[in-house]
């Protein structure tokens, strides 16, 4: 349809029309009276009037009614072609409610966009599908409209479960067959795709009660490859609607289906068998029956009895239900806090056993998404379980059963139960933890750590070192070290989880290099309470990580895992002894170990002890450079009586602050030294916060010497135990 290039407005008079001549032009457009419509626009009348209720301007109504030489008289009389009504339709897409295809290229001409929606997401193409007109799809997909695209909402209506429907889903609600045949035959239309509620457009057709053709809608989209088994709202399966819709033809073609689970439930628990059951429907129980169908589901014989279906009750005690069918136990408490609410909810309800698992796929029991087939809560073998689900024969599930079972003796992983396989799907059952690392540090507030020992991050990275060291031991390497595959059970012990992208490293040194590398980050995410985000750390550089923090304990341990050096197999294990790993308790012992050896008490300038600890003219400077300074002068002049006799006072050398340490200790907690306690307190305390790079400056030093036998080994590290963790012990101190 071709418009006047000129504006027919021109020349007339000054508008005298009125409110009422504005309603005058609505009621004309409705009758089709265009001489009214012209008369009404050559005194004034508002062309763009917009009702008060809903927003209807004079070319809205002009396209509901299919009047395509009102809708160019409106135009050419400058109607917006764009105006949208209060739910944010434009005219565009009521010409796709009415299907009118002249008019939908009229607009598209005019500015319109084929994707353009209104308020509550309806595009053109969607009120196409709704009202079944079969030639303004086609047209519309011809001109880039999205056939999968999925109705978006405002945010409160999304939190509600609205929106997210497809064209398909639409067709097949409102019973539109030849609208769904061009939709999945001609279109591509995905006949899996879901809603907000998870409802795909088999779902909305079985829900629905507005047409008589849900036999053929539903044969359709089985027959396009429709998934029999998806939930729809309340976790509601196909089978189960079609029951408590007592159609017997639905339930009959459903069961031919060769992939259709008879015994699923939905989210309360309840089978097809047990709705037929409710649902008094006898012949839809029987062929459930025949078909398989499992009859320990619930109280069958009591409900069946109770309706007075005898016949029926019958029938079910002689497939073997029972009289006396136990509920399950109402004081059952889960273990588990984070997921207890599931748990119990999950517990209650009935479902059909996979091998030893109890598990219901379902939003309410998901614990996180993955690449593949996500986490869910579940039961195995009785035991609270967080089940990760994949494609049977997948890579992924081949590499993390692979590396659990051959890492069964690392109880600094999360425990592996076992596995078991229904439908094309591989599940495996795992230990339930409480929330992943990531979550634990952003519930924990942040505490001054050079005040106070992080007992937390010391505990917690010595889980995680020894669990990766055990890893590559036995020949695997993690691959994907991240705050969230670090989880913290109910006892609070630390493991290590995620092992899909897990490998064999033999040959490839490089695997164990990338660990290590992904562990000098973590060290840093931990010491930091995840202030510093895990993704930030992963792009800055090996040298920008080590800056991040300024303590050179830390720095150290980190380099040594950019650097390794040595066997990179066994290299992680031997990192297990370093000062980080030390309790405040056992770096106190070891400093007061060493300032018992007789070369540092008697100073002998010439011994290798204190020959390796020597400052070197060219060192940094450190806290306790001048520590006869530091020292309160009380406590200083009470330590140096001891050699007022020879003179031979404290020096600020690092090998009499040694011997200082270990006099103190011995002295400390004698009555007549009460003042000296007062002012040290706790000497563990007060040497790591007054002088807080000297184990690190004595372990460094004295590297490679006999005298690491006065440090904690890796040996005497206690093990972590599987029922939790415990915290880095040293040696008890000699004798004074």
């Amino acid at each position: 349809m071709e418009t006047e290039s000129h504006d027919p407005r021109e020349g007339l008079a000054p508008s005298t029309a009125t409110v009422e001549d504005n309603r005058l032009l609505i009621e004309a457009v409705q009758k089709g009276d265009i001489k009214q419509v012209q008369r009404l626009l050559e005194r004034g009348a508002d062309v763009n009037f917009q009702e008060v209720e809903g927003g209807w301007t004079p070319l809205h109504n002009a396209v509901q009614h299919g009047r395509e030489d009102v809708v160019d008289l409106l135009l050419r009389y400058g109607a917006d072609p764009c105006r949208r009504k209060k739910n944010g339709a434009t005219p565009f897409l009521v010409a796709g409610i009415v299907g009118n295809v002249t008019l939908l290229e009229l607009f598209l001409s005019k500015g319109s966009h084929v994707n353009e929606c209104d308020l509550n997401g309806f595009t053109a193409f969607m009120e196409a599908a709704v009202y079944g007109k079969v030639d303004a799809l086609k047209f519309l997909y011809e001109n880039g409209a999205e056939v999968n695209m999925r109705r978006k909402t405002k945010g409160d209506q999304k939190r509600v479960g609205k929106g997210g429907a497809t064209a398909l889903m639409d067709a097949a609600e409102h019973g539109h067959v030849e609208a769904l045949k061009v939709l999945l035959a001609e279109m591509g239309a995905d006949v899996n795709a879901r809603d907000n509620m998870g409802r795909s457009a088999l779902i909305h057709a079985l829900l629905s009660s507005r047409h008589e053709h849900v036999e053929t809608i539903t044969r359709l989209l089985l027959h396009h490859g429709a998934d029999v088994n998806i939930r729809g709202e309340r976790g509601k399966t196909p089978l189960i609607l079609a029951v408590e819709k007592k159609h017997l033809g639905l339930v009959q073609m459903l069961l031919e289906q060769e992939h259709i689970d008879i015994n699923d439930t939905d989210s309360e628990g309840n089978t097809a068998l047990l709705a037929a059951v409710q649902g008094r429907q006898e012949r839809i129980a029987r062929l459930l029956c025949h078909r398989g169908a499992r009859v320990d589901c619930g109280n069958l014989v009591i409900i069946a009895r109770r309706n007075y279906d005898i016949s029926l009750a019958e029938f079910l005690l002689s497939h073997g239900a029972r009289e006396d069918f136990p509920p399950p136990a109402e004081d059952w408490v889960p273990q588990n806090s984070c997921w207890g609410e599931a748990l119990k909810h999950l517990h209650r309800i009935y479902r059909p056993m996979i091998g030893k698992l109890k598990i219901m796929i379902d939003e309410e029991y998901k614990i996180a998404d993955t690449s593949e087939g996500g986490i869910y809560l579940g039961f195995y073998d009785g035991r609270e379980a967080a089940v990760k689900r994949f494609l049977e024969g997948s890579e992924h599930a081949l590499k993390e059963v692979s590396c659990l079972q051959n890492s069964r003796e690392n109880c600094n992983l999360v425990t592996f139960y076992g596995t078991e396989s229904h439908r094309d799907c591989l599940y495996v059952c795992l230990a339930l933890c409480e929330r992943t690392l990531e979550e634990h540090l952003a519930m924990h507030s942040r505490v001054a750590a050079e005040k106070v020992e992080d007992e937390f991050a010391r505990s917690a990275l010595l889980s995680v070192f020894k669990a990766v060291a055990e890893l590559h031991l036995v020949g695997y390497a993690h691959q994907d070290l991240h705050p969230q595959n670090i989880l913290i059970d109910s006892k609070n012990a630390v493991r290590l989880a995620d092992f899909d992208k897990s490998i064999k490293h033999a040959g490839h040194p490089q695997a164990i290099e990338s660990d290590l590398q992904a562990l000098g980050r973590l060290v840093l995410y931990v010491v930091k309470m995840g202030d510093i985000p895990f993704e930030m750390l992963k792009v800055q550089n090996n040298e920008e990580v080590v800056q991040l923090h300024p303590d050179e304990e830390i720095q150290d341990l980190i380099h040594h895992l950019f650097s390794p050096g040595g066997s990179l197999q066994t290299q992680l294990h031997a990192m297990l002894g370093h000062p980080f790993f030390w309790s405040w308790e056992s770096r106190y012992r070891t400093l007061q170990d060493l300032g018992n050896e007789s070369d540092i008490k008697v100073r002998d300038t010439t011994s290798t002890i204190l020959q390796k600890l020597a400052r070197g003219p060219l060192e940094r400077s450190r806290s306790f450079d001048r520590w006869t300074a530091v020292i309160d002068p009380d406590v200083m002049r009470k330590m140096n009586k001891f050699y007022e006799k020879n003179k031979n006072f404290y020096q600020d050398t690092v090998g009499d602050l040694l011997k200082f340490i270990r006099n103190l200790g011995a002295h400390i907690n004698e009555k007549k030294y009460k003042k000296m306690k007062v002012i040290i307190g706790d000497p563990v305390q007060y040497f790591q916060n007054t002088f807080p790079d000297l184990i690190i400056y004595v372990y460094t030093k004295l590297q490679g010497t006999e005298y690491t036998r006065h440090f904690p080994q890796t040996q005497d590290l206690p093990k972590l135990q599987c029922d939790g963790a415990a915290a880095v012990e040293s040696k008890p101190n000699g004798p004074v």
